[in-house]
């Protein structure tokens, strides 16, 4: 007869096609039900933050909820840092542990629940009569709310007879938030009206946007309203049209771009929280700009905010296009009463603004010199090379780190589902490795660029073997390595502080890549990328995973870190 765990494992791979994590005594069983009878794949990672990881990386990919697993205690533990991360950048996946025994714990036990819920993810623990409704429940949960939830398997449950796996209903996904209310309605009127009388309309979106499905109506109010468009670093592409559109916002936003921005006078933001580095700790927008935010949250997430519709930026997108078309249609058979009418020729004129700017002129950025001062590397001639050479077709995935500003700078992508920066939402780094993995199995066809300091790259240096293993020929990594936790240096050391414990060693990447199974390179020179031009051509199927180990001047820092700096020096 199934057990516990064969309940768990056959209901939870009805809805989730893909599990990351390492096998311990407290998944064993789930595990073992899992390979032997569901279609689901297991993909197992060298450390349990990697089931985390994978799992949140492969949703950010495809959009589709995937599963880790760990064991319980220390297998648990190790998993935190990963789920923070997704509790803080709101992502659904199940982490299946195992937990405690029902008669208590014992010496290498602790409160996996009380862990959990003080990084903010909730915990489902499942029993001999009720562990396939507790599993949809989870999943249910963790797609309503877009949260990670654990999933524990007591360890004196999980191989329990439970009897034949009985019928669970679908998990439920909730409809797209509507505007209600009569004070929606009036918010939604001034910002048609806004949008129309706008001299210098702008529009930025950012991953609520993407995640809501909201490229085409974004598009078509751009278009009705004359708008300049941005997005946020992971909302990149979310508009469909490129012509209008000035790239990212924030401290990796081109400086030229940043300066049009300051020039709009209504801004309507959709599905973006406004943080402090999308809105350049605030100076994004100039003093005189309407600023609006359409978004799920309770209210306007960031002061500069004068306007705010709570609602899925879809919805509020296609009903402000739908007023400014009824605004458009009454105009025209309204006819002219006198002095102070306005005529339908002088009333939203389609933006002229947008027509006489140079947006690719804007979104130029400085393309560096092959070497800084110091002989070493200068990482923006690097990262714009690297972008011509890598495959189009990419999916690009960051750990964190000073270097984040270069791949968001530099390398271009078609949609927000093809750049992930994976611990920035928790100051996290460490996690770039296994991101790799949960992409890979997320866009099998794609290439997986990775993109990781020296620093994240130690720190998780277990899970390049995982990479190596899950993308082969379909993945490249490039490690910028600058011989120090670069961020702590350029703020830190600045203000006088000890920098010995901010310096790494320099340490060979390429040599780790070969170790298991990759190919490194170690690349001083822009000439040493030719070998990046060769993997590129050659076909997937016969070329090694790829490291490239970039020995890059420490000197050159970023503009989003010279923003950071600013503020708190």
């Amino acid at each position: 007869m199934p057990s516990v765990s064969a309940h768990v494992a056959l209901t939870l791979a009805q809805h989730i096609d893909a599990v990351f994590g390492v096998m311990g005594n407290g998944n064993a069983y789930f595990l073992d039900a899992l390979e032997r009878d569901t279609d689901a794949s297991f993909t197992a990672v060298r450390h349990e933050q990697g089931a985390v990881v994978a799992a949140d990386a492969h949703y950010r990919a495809s959009g589709r909820i995937a599963a880790g697993t760990a064991t319980y205690g220390a297998g648990f533990t190790n998993t935190l840092t990963a789920l923070a991360e997704a509790v803080q950048a709101r992502i659904p996946l199940v982490l299946v542990v195992g937990d405690e025994p029902t008669s208590g714990p014992r010496p290498w036990d602790v409160d996996q629940i009380a862990l959990a819920s003080a990084v903010g993810s909730r915990t489902y623990t499942v029993g001999r009569a009720d562990a396939a409704a507790t599993t949809i429940i989870a999943i249910e949960h963790a797609l309503t709310y877009r949260l990670p939830v654990v999933l524990a398997i007591p360890y004196d449950v999980a191989a329990l007879e439970a009897g034949p796996v009985p019928e669970a209903p679908s998990p439920r996904s909730p409809a797209p938030l509507a505007p209600k209310g009569e004070f929606a309605d009036g918010m939604l009127d001034e910002i048609a009206a806004a949008l129309r009388e706008a001299e210098r309309p702008f529009l930025l979106a950012g991953r609520g946007a993407w995640l809501a499905g909201a490229g085409e109506a974004l598009g078509a109010l751009a278009d009705a309203t004359g708008a300049l468009t941005a997005s946020t670093a992971l909302g990149r592409g979310v508009f469909p049209s490129a012509e209008h559109d000035l790239g990212v916002t924030g401290g990796f936003g081109a400086e030229g771009a940043m300066d049009l921005v300051r020039e709009a006078d209504v801004a309507v933001v959709f599905g973006a929280s406004l943080n402090q580095f999308t809105m350049r700790f605030g100076e994004l927008f100039a003093p005189g700009t309407r600023v609006f935010q359409v978004d799920v949250a309770p209210a306007a997430t960031h002061a500069n905010v004068g306007g705010f519709v709570r609602g899925d930026a879809r919805v509020v997108a296609e009903a402000l296009v739908q007023r400014l078309a009824s605004m458009r249609n009454h105009l025209r058979h309204e006819k002219p009463r006198g002095e102070g009418f306005f005529a339908p020729e002088v009333v939203s004129q389609g933006g002229p603004w947008r027509e006489t700017v140079d947006v690719a002129a804007a979104r130029t950025y400085d393309g560096g010199d092959e070497l800084a001062p110091d002989g070493r590397l200068d990482p923006r001639s690097a990262a714009r090379r690297i972008a011509e050479l890598l495959p189009q077709d990419r999916v690009v995935v960051s750990d964190g780190g000073h270097f984040i500003g270069w791949a968001n700078m530099y390398w271009p992508v078609a949609s927000p589902d093809r750049m992930m920066m994976i611990g920035t939402a928790f100051q996290a780094i460490g996690q770039g490795w296994p991101s790799v993995v949960g992409a890979t199995r997320a866009r099998p066809e794609s290439t997986i660029v990775l993109t990781s300091g020296d620093g994240g790259g130690l720190m998780a240096i277990a899970d390049l073997e995982s990479a190596v293993r899950a993308a082969g020929g379909r993945g490249c990594a490039v490690v910028w390595n600058d011989a120090a936790y670069g961020a702590e240096v350029h703020l830190y050391g600045l203000k006088g502080l000890a920098e010995d414990p901010m310096r790494i060693p320099e340490v060979d990447f390429a040599a780790f890549a070969a170790a298991v199974g990759g190919e490194g390179v170690v690349v001083r020179t822009l000439e040493d990328l030719e070998r990046l031009e060769t993997w590129s051509a050659e076909p997937a199927s016969a070329r090694p995973f790829l490291l490239l180990d970039l020995r890059i001047s420490p000197a050159v820092v970023a503009p989003y870190q010279q923003e950071i700096i600013r503020v708190n020096s």
